[in-house]
């Protein structure tokens, strides 16, 4: 009977979950076939994003077209002041937005409201007054009487991949500067984070942005994404994503010498040398590891450590990362929200289970002896976890590593 409850509670949950639609021209478009989005703090089907392609980026990009002539004319000031109204009206629903955010993508509501959503807020209010004072670049040659200078101009329609890991903060980086110069734009979040991309388009109508400047077109990278990066009508791409997928995107580009823009993948080496001071050190190390979840492009993913303050920093680290609360993204004591999915959660354990093959030792946490991290009960199936980072240290020669 219980079982029952709990499935039908499930369904019910599924029938609601919230239908996100394309925005292409000003108007949210309904779509035939949708995508399953996940809660990762739940593992509940939470949203239904479309399952667009061709058809749908061929709209976008006829309406970016036909909005660019009168949006690329308007001064920077005009389109200032489109910009800093978006941002204020998105910092009016700054809580609202930042629990969307941690439900779409499993960071803890708190990390989304200190970060992601101010920082969204932010980006369109700094490019809004960036682009009223740049200053065009000359130089004068008197010898020749000759003065050389360059003007900047929109280019036209740039197409936008965003990622999964701070999804409305990434997103708007890449549309602010975009629109800002006088572009339009075609967007393409992560099929996974699609919600709060969608909770913007309705910021912008309310901010009475021209229809067309800004289209957001949802779905798979390998149909939507590739449609974007191959349309001849597109110049400009910006993505930012794995490194797999970048060389893919480079190679389509390269045949119509498109202008490119990628952020990539690292693997970021925290160096911690003996004179660190490490009030200091602990602190910061523990932050750039595993804040967000560790699902940050430039998280510490390796720690260098001089061989002497090793074992002392080792022990300071470890007992650092005890404190940390693993658990409901919703909840204010939790520091680690869910991985982005269960996917990602089996491939950060595979990474640990590797480690441990070659000798690795796991010092704290799931796969410890003390086992210091244990899940709440009603969240053992879902993707709880943090991304750990590997310690290296120099061994005369020899490296180890110790995760």
């Amino acid at each position: 009977m219980d079982n029952t409850y709990h499935q039908n509670l499930a369904k019910k949950r599924k029938i609601m979950a919230k239908q996100i639609q394309n925005f292409i021209n000003g108007k949210f478009v309904e779509h035939h076939s949708h995508l399953d989005s996940y809660n990762p703090g739940t593992g509940e089907v939470w949203a239904k994003v479309p399952d667009s392609g061709k058809n749908e980026v061929d709209l976008a990009v006829q309406a970016a077209k036909q909005a660019f002539p009168s949006w690329s004319a308007l001064s920077p000031e005009a389109r200032a002041q489109y910009m800093l109204k978006i941002a204020d009206i998105l910092e009016s629903r700054l809580t609202e937005f930042a629990e969307m955010e941690s439900k779409d993508q499993g960071k803890t509501v708190g990390f989304a409201k200190a970060v992601d959503i101010p920082r969204a807020v932010y980006n369109f209010r700094f490019f809004a007054t960036a682009i009223q004072h740049k200053l065009n670049e000359s130089t004068v040659q008197s010898k020749f009487g000759v003065v050389n200078y360059t003007v900047k101009s929109p280019i036209g329609v740039a197409g936008l991949i965003s990622p999964w890991n701070l999804p409305l903060y990434l997103l708007t980086f890449k549309i602010a500067p975009c629109i800002g110069a006088g572009n339009t734009c075609i967007c393409k979040p992560s099929e996974m984070t699609s919600v709060t991309a969608a909770m913007l388009c309705e910021v912008f109508n309310e901010a009475g942005l021209p229809p067309g400047v800004v289209n957001m077109v949802f779905g798979y990278g390998h149909k939507v994404g590739q449609e974007i990066v191959d349309h001849p009508e597109i110049p400009v791409i910006s993505f930012t994503g794995g490194t797999v997928t970048g060389k893919k995107i480079m190679a389509s580009a390269a045949a119509n010498f498109k202008k490119l823009s990628l952020e990539l993948g690292g693997k970021n080496p925290a160096i911690i040398f003996n004179d660190a001071d490490l009030e200091q050190c602990i602190p910061t190390t523990v932050r750039s590891s595993f804040s967000n979840q560790g699902e940050v492009c430039l998280s510490t993913s390796r720690i260098f450590v001089q061989e002497d303050l090793y074992p002392k920093f080792l022990e300071l680290f470890v007992d650092a990362t005890r404190k940390l609360k693993v658990g409901p993204p919703t909840e204010s004591t939790t520091n680690v929200g869910a991985l982005i999915s269960k996917e990602h959660l089996a491939k950060v354990k595979g990474y640990v289970k590797i480690a441990q093959e070659e000798g690795g030792k796991i010092e704290c946490g799931e796969g410890s002896s003390d086992e210091n991290v244990p899940l709440p009960a009603a969240y053992e199936n879902v993707s709880m976890g943090k991304m750990l980072p590997v310690f290296v240290r120099d061994c005369g020669g020899a490296v180890r590593e110790d995760s």
